[in-house]
């Protein structure tokens, strides 16, 4: 376990506030997990954001109607800390009896305290029912690799040693899977995912790259640092000219975190998958 999300709300017993509370936002420094995978905020080889989306938001307005929406927070992917996913939820209901004069109003009181968190920026976006409806859900792009006949039988840890690849071929691609599973580091619940993975490097055998993605099965850990683990194995194994690594989270409690780590500076996307 991270050793501050002992102290966090995280599998413990909460008292719902639901009048504006910033305190109980919860950070969690990135640094003790960077040095878990030999990297401090100097080094990281990645450039990225942690995309969370709210789809329980909901405000007054001045004359007491309440209103509700899906809210978008972008924090980027070398800020100092992470929120934990509990006090965010927390925090976010704390507003459902908080008026505000409009929701700019409110964007800004988010993007104010979110920051502050986070220790640097953080992006927020509230959108309406109907605009995230018109969206509609997308695939993830490129060939999906869950077909493929494996044999499995690593479930506790990452296995980066079941990764291959021919380093003979440079190829350009982009494949995806749905059976990313792991395991909250503090509650043990499931956390359920798909991944994605576009690089132009060595061939990737795909059989081997669904092996590794199982062996995370079991594996406890925070979303993001799981998508950085995925991102440095493949970095290491297939030298390439350029990567990127994104998960799409299913949401719980309201929130979907959805971490992308990429030697690009791309516009990424946040579009959501049937599961969520």
């Amino acid at each position: 376990m991270h050793p501050a999300a002992e102290h966090s709300p995280l599998g413990k017993s909460s008292e719902y506030i639901a009048t504006y509370t910033p305190s109980l936002l919860f950070p969690i420094p990135r640094t003790a997990k960077w040095a878990e995978l030999g990297l401090t905020a100097q080094t990281l080889p990645y450039k990225g954001v942690d995309f969370w989306n709210c789809f329980e938001l909901s405000w007054l307005l001045p004359s007491g109607k309440p209103v509700v929406a899906i809210g978008e927070f972008s924090i980027p992917a070398d800020s100092p800390n992470i929120i934990e996913s509990k006090s965010f939820k927390l925090y976010l209901n704390s507003l459902n009896q908080t008026p505000f004069a409009d929701t700019a109003s409110l964007e800004a009181t988010l993007a104010k305290d979110l920051s502050a968190a986070a220790g640097k920026p953080v992006g927020v976006r509230i959108r309406s029912l109907k605009e995230v409806e018109a969206e509609g859900v997308v695939a993830l792009p490129g060939v999906c690799i869950d077909d493929l006949d494996i044999s499995v039988s690593n479930y506790e840890h990452p296995r980066p040693e079941l990764l291959r690849c021919d380093e003979s071929r440079i190829v350009e691609e982009s494949v995806h899977s749905h059976l990313l599973k792991s395991n909250c580091p503090v509650t043990s619940q499931p956390d359920w995912g798909s991944v994605a993975v576009e690089y132009r490097g060595a061939a990737l055998d795909h059989a081997s790259l669904l092996e590794y993605i199982v062996s995370f099965r079991q594996h406890s850990d925070f979303h993001e640092q799981c998508v950085e683990r995925i991102f440095l194995d493949l970095q290491r194994l297939l030298k390439p000219e350029k990567l990127t690594v994104y998960a799409r989270y299913v949401r719980r409690g309201g929130l979907d975190i959805n971490p992308y780590r990429s030697t690009e500076e791309v516009q990424l996307p946040n579009h959501r998958l049937v599961r969520q």
